[in-house]
């Protein structure tokens, strides 16, 4: 398949941005930030979303979705990069609409697919345990209890965890920590007696959650899946959301190449503009040719997603690999390149370096996803 849009989903990168650019701009940002917003999203915004049917692209058709695909969902995440917009996209319509069209049972599906592509519920994945990303080591407890399951644990970096109405949760069902099978997911809702969430404002003033579990009783209604089953689901899940991050990393990195090429035709020094000097020239140029690359292996690994999911891991993990380096050169070198003025608040560039910080950390970052190629090909 051609590594360029089609003329729908080119259609449909015009509303987004259109959209994004008119409705949610950096001021949109800034504004919850500096208003300490306890949400941390537009709950108006994410509506709109909605209505747009943004929410539903990856919810099958029979249950209120538009029933596309992951190129959709990483058009969409694109151009949120481009005013790092605060959304629930990733976390629910993309993480939590997965797993559940994916893996739910009918009753399941039919339950909370409709509301999430009617942006009335907000899911989130609760995975991560320790510092960094490390989907093998599970060691939430999940034990029998009569009919049901007792949860027992605690989740870490649960990304728009604060806000969700419910939970897509990993917990070990048998086996040790880091066994690859005796992983069971659960549908939580956080009001359940035992559960317990802390809001936690990340360095890019984006949302996450620190989730206990103490005592948790869960029916088997719960399962989301099989029992003991849950690593092949969760992870396609994960493959979903890093390409889908990847694709917002995308958007972040050519907003920052961008804004540093403009302000290399404007700044002047030694009455000179910037852009003149052939050593900016040179970076300014190598920057481009790394975000043009990147987007061809990003749009890859969505193309993938759509055409052989379970067997897109190696692709994705090219490209979040890449998302995060070039992202990570994209934004130093627009800081460098804007000099003393982009260090501060009042200038935009921190704010996108702040949120390719976070992205690189989500669903594992650059060196994780090369150790993960490593592993598959028996390096």
């Amino acid at each position: 398949m051609a590594l360029v849009l089609n003329e729908e989903q080119t259609l449909l990168r015009d509303s987004a941005r259109n959209l994004i650019t008119d409705k949610a701009p950096i001021a949109h940002f800034r504004k919850l930030r500096d208003d300490k917003d306890a949400r941390g999203y537009s709950p108006e915004m994410w509506q709109t979303f909605a209505e747009m049917g943004f929410c539903g692209l990856l919810v099958p058709e029979e249950f209120g979705g538009s029933g596309l695909g992951h190129v959709e969902a990483g058009i969409v995440a694109e151009e949120i990069g481009h005013t790092v917009l605060p959304s629930p996209f990733v976390a629910t319509a993309v993480l939590a609409a997965s797993a559940i069209a994916r893996g739910g049972s009918k009753v399941q599906k039919q339950e909370h697919l409709p509301k999430i592509a009617e942006g009335k519920l907000l899911g989130a994945l609760a995975i991560d345990e320790g510092a960094k990303h490390r989907p093998l080591s599970v060691k939430l407890k999940a034990e029998r209890a009569g009919n049901g399951f007792r949860l027992n644990g605690a989740k870490g970096f649960v990304v728009d965890g604060h806000v969700a109405d419910v939970l897509v949760v990993a917990a070990r069902t048998s086996g040790a920590d880091s066994d690859r099978n005796g992983v069971t997911l659960f549908l939580v809702n956080p009001k359940t007696k035992g559960v317990e969430v802390e809001r936690t404002i990340m360095v890019d003033a984006h949302n996450s959650a620190r989730v206990n579990f103490s005592n948790v009783e869960l029916t088997a209604d719960n399962v989301l899946g099989e029992v003991d089953q849950g690593r092949s689901l969760l992870d396609g899940v994960l493959n979903a959301g890093r390409a889908v991050v990847a694709s917002e990393m995308l958007g972040v990195a050519d907003e920052a190449f961008g804004r540093t090429a403009q302000y290399l035709k404007e700044r002047k020094q030694f009455g000179k503009l910037i852009g003149e000097f052939q050593a900016l020239q040179h970076r300014i140029s190598h920057l481009y040719v790394d975000v043009e690359v990147t987007r061809a292996a990003v749009l890859k690994a969505l193309q993938s997603l759509d055409e052989d999911y379970d067997n897109a891991t190696g692709i994705v993990a090219v490209a979040k690999a890449r998302a995060g380096t070039t992202g990570t050169l994209a934004v130093q070198e627009a800081l460098q390149m804007h000099g003393g003025i982009g260090m501060t608040d009042q200038f935009d560039i921190g704010l996108f370096m702040k949120r390719m910080r976070v992205c690189q950390e989500l669903f594992g970052d650059s060196n994780y996803q090369g150790e993960q190629l490593a592993l598959m090909r028996a390096y």
